[in-house]
């Protein structure tokens, strides 16, 4: 009787595993969608036929694999894994993490220590890091979704090589799905356009889409869905945005570049997207306001108006019917003729204000309201324009010690044709005068 109890198996305490934890990769091979950092020729790839793995930063956004990697780079350097997140760490964690690491050192392995939101670790605790790397006690693998170049300290990250990993294609996650399918045993009950709804709905993150596979697998449905019926089942992810953070200066620039490149449709949409991530149409309005400036300027001299009074529009109607009138407003910019001109010029003349120092304007054109002033020839030889011929009087308004510069060349494009032929007909007025 007690032999046919001990041969029981013991039942099973642990409840069902997430689809997720079911299918993490057991080897490097079958990580999905890193193949550029992962191939024999990759970062990653390279390190490990050398045999030289240095610590490491993953950078990358959520699901696209910086656990399993850091994982599976474990065991293939047979170093123990440990992991910790800087969310949840503290200072005492951290010691007790370092003295195991050194008693393992002690007994002849390394370890592997992956840190989760490293970026969460002030400047501080990060510097703590460093000298257990650099004595060889642990082996550094952080991963973050921040820019590494603005969130961590550059000790850390010079005794370390960041490795940016991308978000899954939808090629990625289809070749996810299906893997999912075989592990559950079934097709899941999709249309083909419910299918490719699903997975844009999973915006490059894998594991957000092993937990909409796992809902839809759970589902008792007759038949397959429709796309509009898995939208409502479904709720679709926000879209990743941070409106302090890299992706908020990523999709600005987007906009902007976009507006600059004369593509109404792609500003529209880098609007959009922007919009939708929760973006303040204030902030909006009033960069709209700078493209004008920038890259528009006097080529149109009617487009700052436009954004002026889009911004207006917008802070008297508010949401959402306000932001029409700055997407017309961005339209308008995005058709009208561009021109760095003005700004190219102003850049020019702030550094010689600052290279020219305190040069004084010449004699001639400063007030004498003294008699003294008059005496030592302030104002002297002045010429007042109004009275000169063609109303110009082509004299100096340099300093007397500085070669006159040309700084100001509008192109041949929109009102900027005017400008120009005024400004070379004020060049040639100007070298008659001085010629006489």
């Amino acid at each position: 009787m007690s032999d046919l109890f001990d041969q029981t198996p013991a039942p099973n305490t642990e409840g069902p595993r997430p689809l997720a934890d079911r299918l993490r990769p057991r080897k490097l091979a079958e990580v999905i969608g890193q193949a550029r950092v992962l191939a024999a020729d990759g970062p990653l790839g390279s390190m490990l036929a050398a045999g030289s793995l240095s610590s490491l930063v993953f950078w990358g956004p959520p699901g696209v694999g910086k656990t399993t990697i850091a994982r599976l780079l474990a065991d293939e350097t047979d170093l123990a894994f440990v992991q910790i997140s800087a969310i949840f760490t503290g200072v005492p964690d951290l010691r007790k993490v370092f003295e195991a690491a050194k008693l393992r050192r002690q007994n002849g392995r390394g370890t592997l220590l992956f840190v989760d939101e490293i970026h969460r670790f002030n400047k501080a605790q990060q510097d703590g890091f460093l000298p257990y790397m650099e004595d060889g006690t642990i082996l550094l693998v952080g991963a973050t979704t921040e820019n590494p170049s603005f969130e961590l300290n550059a000790a850390l990250l010079s005794r370390s090589q960041v490795i940016v990993l991308e978000r899954l294609t939808l090629i990625d996650l289809e070749l996810l799905a299906q893997r999912a399918e075989k592990e559950l045993g079934r097709a899941l009950p999709l249309k083909g356009e419910a299918r490719e709804a699903m997975l844009e709905m999973a915006d490059g993150d894998g594991r957000a889409l092993l937990n909409l596979i796992e809902q839809v697998s759970a589902w008792k449905v007759d038949g397959h869905l429709t796309r509009d019926q898995l939208s409502q089942r479904l709720m679709r992810r926000a879209a990743k945005y941070d409106k302090s953070g890299e992706e908020h200066y990523n999709l600005i620039s987007a906009l902007h570049k976009s507006v600059r490149g004369s593509d109404p449709d792609a500003a529209l949409y880098w609007f959009a997207r922007m919009l939708e991530g929760g973006e303040d149409p204030r902030f909006l309005a009033r960069r709209i306001t700078r493209m004008a400036v920038e890259d528009i300027g006097l080529a149109d001299p009617q487009a700052q108006d436009v954004c002026l009074q889009s911004w207006q529009t917008y802070e008297r109607l508010g949401s959402p019917e306000g932001e029409l009138a700055l997407a017309q407003a961005l339209v308008y910019l995005a058709l009208a003729p561009k021109s760095n001109g003005v700004y190219v010029a102003y850049k020019a003349a702030r550094a010689a204000a600052k290279q020219t120092g305190s040069e004084p304007p010449p004699k001639h054109i400063l007030n004498a309201p003294t008699k003294m002033m008059k005496d030592i020839g302030y104002g002297s030889g002045y010429a007042y324009d109004h009275d000169a011929e063609d109303g110009f009087s082509g004299q100096n308004y340099f300093p007397e010690t500085m070669k006159r510069p040309v700084w100001y060349m509008p192109p041949e494009r929109g009102f900027e044709r005017e400008l120009k032929k005024r400004i070379e007909y004020f060049a040639k007025l100007r070298a008659k005068r001085q010629g006489g």
